[in-house]
């Protein structure tokens, strides 16, 4: 598996991106969807990665920074042919690892608190992530769930 920075430009990131979206909207409710869009994603405080195995694009993750020490995960996603191939884990790795090199102390997250949304849940819980409040300008929302890591 290659990871590599996404300029955002293909065919294949762009659908993938679109289907990400249509299913937070169809799982959450509008107020509470924050997954941002493509536009949002080539914002000069968030990198963007894609993951490909032999042309195939299995998954992508973005690193949003919040501040000199806090960045955000974002847009974590696999493609549905690519499920239960531990292309999340890798990607998860990735971002942790970037994180630890631009030398923030925290990463933090926000997810769905739907059942949608356990497997990411327990991803993020198995590389060490914990439950916390809401951050930056997040607000309480029953909808979701936040979680952090300290680095």
């Amino acid at each position: 598996m290659e990871i590599k920075i996404d300029l955002l430009d293909g065919q294949e990131i762009v659908a993938l991106l679109n289907e990400h979206l249509e299913d937070m909207y169809a799982t959450s409710p509008p107020e509470s969807v924050h997954a941002l869009d493509l536009d949002a994603l080539k914002k000069p405080d968030i990198t963007f990665w894609s993951a490909w195995d032999e042309g195939e694009l299995l998954g992508c993750a973005a690193l949003k920074q919040l501040d000199a020490t806090h960045a955000e995960i974002k847009s974590m996603r696999t493609a549905r042919t690519a499920r239960n191939r531990g292309v999340a884990s890798q990607l998860l790795k990735h971002v942790l690892n970037v994180a630890k090199e631009r030398n923030y102390s925290r990463l933090s997250l926000e997810t769905g608190s739907m059942e949608f949304f356990k497997p990411a849940r327990t991803l993020y819980e198995k590389h060490g992530f914990e439950y916390c409040p809401p951050f930056a300008d997040y607000q309480p929302d029953p909808n979701s769930e936040f979680m952090t890591k300290k680095l």
